[in-house]
């Protein structure tokens, strides 16, 4: 393992859909999220993550330290199970009474060794058998897209039914057929509709607490792969709903201070040497500013955008890099 983040960080990254959805919104059918004040498309965290995971979970075989916790179709509690009983808590009568607080402590500690995951997003570990809960290290907010979006739905026609056949509770598969020859040709096609953006450019803002990886043991081998994931995973996340997905440009932000002495500079790491939003904050006075080259087209590629980055308003004690 290498060693524990000592920096603080804050990162900027931008990434596009095309004629796809980059996130439904289930409260409206499924339907692009977005403000309906200026209707900007909105990404969740959540959303964000789960790639994420899905990626770690490719690149590293889904094995400790690199498994994941959240996984899609498990139950969090069997988990949360395993790491009592692999630091002996939750024996016998434990089971009745609960973990004490040295329990609760050694079995997210071993969570944190284990699951990538809760060691860089943190996890809420007390949903049956308590470990606790972990404040990770990495947080982002909704991604925002730059420009409004236009979400369309489209109506398709699907080629085929999938209905079951009345007055027959376990249908054979010849009383399929039969009914399939008995219906007009007409009553085999059923229409649908297909919720999707044209295009749209997102930009998610993130930030990497080192006090936070401390307590986890979010390593700079953990950073590199979690930097991996978000420039890789959405080759690994292809669907007919997703449209083209991109990842654009990844911008980290690292706090290194200025101080001569050793052990100062090594705080100003930690804590940071300016404050995250001079640093994320997009438009033509600041470090990053992103807008379309023909304010007069709407913008269909990421070709149609211009990304100007200004490293001589970086404050002092920030390093920047390009992704």
């Amino acid at each position: 393992m290498s060693d524990v983040v000592a920096n603080r960080y804050e990162f900027l990254y931008l990434f596009d859909c095309e004629n796809g959805n980059p996130n439904g919104d289930p409260d409206a059918g499924n339907a692009p999220r977005l403000d309906p004040e200026d209707m900007r498309g909105l990404v969740s965290d959540v959303a964000l993550k789960r790639r994420v995971r899905n990626y770690v979970g490719i690149a590293r075989n889904n094995q400790a330290p690199y498994a994941i916790f959240i996984e899609h179709a498990t139950n969090l509690n069997r988990k949360i199970t395993m790491a009592h009983e692999a630091t002996g808590g939750l024996l016998g009568g434990d089971k009745e009474k609960g973990a004490n607080r040295e329990k609760v402590k050694a079995a997210g500690q071993w969570m944190c060794r284990t699951f990538f995951d809760v060691r860089c997003f943190g996890a809420v570990l007390s949903t049956g058998p308590n470990a606790g809960q972990v404040r990770g290290p990495v947080q982002m907010a909704f991604a925002r897209s730059i420009d409004p979006i236009l979400p369309l739905d489209v109506s398709i026609t699907r080629m085929a039914i999938a209905e079951n056949l009345k007055g027959k509770s376990t249908p054979s598969s010849a009383d399929y057929l039969k009914d399939e020859n008995e219906k007009p040709e007409d009553k085999l096609r059923t229409m649908g509709r297909k919720s999707l953006i044209p295009y749209g450019l997102y930009c998610a803002k993130g930030f990497v607490s080192a006090h936070l990886a401390e307590l986890t043991g979010f390593t700079e081998d953990d950073l590199s792969l979690f930097w991996q994931a978000l420039l890789g995973m959405y080759d690994h996340d292809r669907s007919a709903s997703k449209g083209v997905m991109a990842a654009r440009k990844l911008i980290v932000f690292k706090h290194v201070g200025t101080d001569g002495n050793l052990e100062q500079r090594k705080k100003q790491a930690v804590l940071g040497c300016a404050p995250a939003h001079k640093l994320l904050d997009l438009g033509p006075n600041s470090v990053v500013d992103v807008a379309r080259k023909d304010a007069l087209k709407p913008p269909r590629a990421f070709s149609d955008y211009a990304v100007t980055v200004y490293p001589e308003r970086l404050p002092s004690g920030v390093e920047m890099i390009e992704m």
